[in-house]
């Protein structure tokens, strides 16, 4: 399997599991089976890909658009999320997001320097890795709206 196919599975696999496999199966109408091919490593799915329709309906139910990602980030395009779903809509600016970034910045070192302490990073503690950067381009993200307001 490619590179990149390796990376969309990867991806694949979060969506369903953000979503959760019960509910992926009635957005998609897929089997968890059929769920499960899209992101499986094996050779034999190795070319099965979920349709953009399954993607798109997943990712409306998701806290992230996991596939959306990594097809942008696999062309180099860089996006702007905005659907944190917080609890209170808070405009804190761009004080609050460098505070945000550092408290995020630790909590991934913190999982880094548990994941590396025996010298192997697991699978389990990759993704750990995986959830926290994902956390932090969120913040990222957000500081970046507030630049863009600022500078307009």
């Amino acid at each position: 399997m490619t590179a990149m196919g390796s990376y969309l599975k990867k991806h694949t696999e979060a969506l369903v599991k953000d979503v959760g496999i019960e509910p992926a199966c009635k957005l998609t109408g897929k089997s968890k089976a059929t769920l499960g091919r899209y992101y499986s490593d094996h050779d034999e799915h190795a070319d099965r890909f979920m349709p953009v329709d399954a993607v798109a309906a997943l990712e409306e139910a998701a806290s992230y658009p996991h596939v959306t990602a990594a097809l942008a980030e696999l062309q180099g395009i860089s996006l702007s999320y905005d659907d944190n779903r917080r609890n209170a809509k808070d405009k804190g600016g761009v004080n609050s997001d460098v505070i945000a970034l550092s408290q995020r910045f630790a909590m991934l070192m913190g999982e880094y320097q548990q994941s590396i302490q025996d010298g192997v990073i697991t699978v389990n503690e990759a993704k750990r890795l995986l959830r926290e950067t994902t956390q932090l381009q969120k913040v990222l993200i957000d500081m970046k709206m507030h630049l863009e307001e600022e500078a307009t």
